[in-house]
């Protein structure tokens, strides 16, 4: 098992990458002070409960902890207002109090969903990240949790950072390719923002990381949670440097948005946004081989690299004006100044973005 760290102060946790760990998870709540008095309640998705939630729950149970289950549906259109209610439903039933702690097993919707359970519940309550996605790897560090509103993503939440997160990378071998796609391209994003060696690892060990190879992909997640947490534990409510891990969501949000939360995959429209924002490096001096590498290699990992015709432009850029990431008006981005870095630019045209998103509209 390997162990990494995001360093907050008082609010400082630990992130755990191995196989089999999930196996001790009730020692690993006790390790970190989660006692057995006040019951769980364990949150997951009907597709991740088909494998793990009676293993889970019954290791938690061995372990002398009651848990209280809430099943929700997959997908994207669990993180609401409603589904939010229908799960604190449940905390309630079962009792949960000041005590309790919030468990999420699943991906980045659930882990999204039963964070702000956990921040919501009696103002706040302790939370454990299970991620069982690759995609997860992003947002199971760094305590953002939300959940979506009908015309902007993850406008409704909080920060409130998880107690650990275990990252049991046999979880995954039940994903489907599709998803397992979809979560590397979050995972190569990290190198995009901060660090081209892994990038060049990446794109060397595609096909080992897209079989699901144990040794690949243990290193990957220990490598891009890492970078994850060296940004965070620096700027934990994206005062500034923060920002950079949203490379590719600024037009990656408005693509799901407009798509309506179910066409395409997160880490595949974010794929496509960061494309799209190495198109506006281009246009702002730098070099067109950041574009070319960029597309080459989300390529070489099966991803979409051009956005769905049918997808109404100007209903695109509308999405954008909701997304969080413009301030006062401003349209920001994250644009690579090359492979491995990334810089915060506040000043970039709308009539270029559009332009780009034209393009990468009619391209093939």
């Amino acid at each position: 098992m390997k162990e990494l760290k995001v360093d907050l102060g008082e609010r400082s946790y630990p992130i755990y990458v191995g196989d089999g760990i999930l196996n001790d998870i009730a020692a690993t709540l006790g390790k970190h002070k989660i006692g057995t008095k006040s019951p769980l309640l364990l949150v997951t998705d009907e597709q991740v409960a088909k494998f793990y939630l009676e293993q889970v729950k019954s290791l938690l149970e061995a372990g002398g902890y009651r848990v209280a289950t809430a099943v929700v549906a997959s997908g994207e259109k669990s993180k609401s207002l409603s589904v939010l209610e229908d799960v604190i439903t449940v905390a309630l039933e079962a009792g949960l109090d000041r005590n309790s702690a919030v468990i999420a097993l699943g991906g980045g919707v659930v882990g999204d969903l039963a964070g702000f359970v956990a921040a919501s519940y009696m103002r706040g309550v302790r939370f454990v990240q299970i991620p069982t996605t690759i995609l997860a790897h992003d947002s199971s560090v760094g305590g953002k949790v939300a959940v979506n509103h009908k015309l902007a993503k993850n406008v409704i939440g909080a920060f409130h950072q998880p107690e650990f997160v275990l990252y049991d990378i046999a979880t995954l071998k039940s994903l489907p390719d599709r998803e397992v796609r979809a979560g590397l391209s979050e995972l190569v994003k990290e190198g995009f923002i901060l660090d081209r060696e892994f990038v060049e690892y990446c794109d060397a060990n595609a096909e080992r990381l897209l079989a699901l190879d144990s040794a690949a992909l243990e290193h990957a997640l220990y490598v891009g949670c890492g970078v994850k947490a060296k940004v965070v534990s620096e700027d934990e409510k994206e005062g500034g440097l923060r920002a950079i891990l949203n490379l590719g969501h600024t037009i990656g949000h408005a693509l799901e948005a407009v798509a309506g939360y179910g066409e395409l995959l997160h880490g595949e429209a974010i794929a496509i946004g960061m494309v799209g924002a190495a198109r506006l490096s281009e246009k702002l001096g730098n070099p067109g081989t950041i574009a070319v590498e960029t597309e080459r290699i989300l390529r070489k990992f099966g991803l979409p690299v051009r956005i769905p015709t049918h997808l109404d432009t100007d209903a695109i850029m509308s999405a954008m004006m909701h997304d969080k990431k413009f301030l006062e008006g401003t349209m920001v981005f994250i644009i690579p100044t090359e492979i491995g870095k990334v810089e915060i630019n506040k000043n970039v045209s709308a009539a270029w973005v559009k332009e780009v998103v034209e393009r990468l509209k009619r391209e093939d």
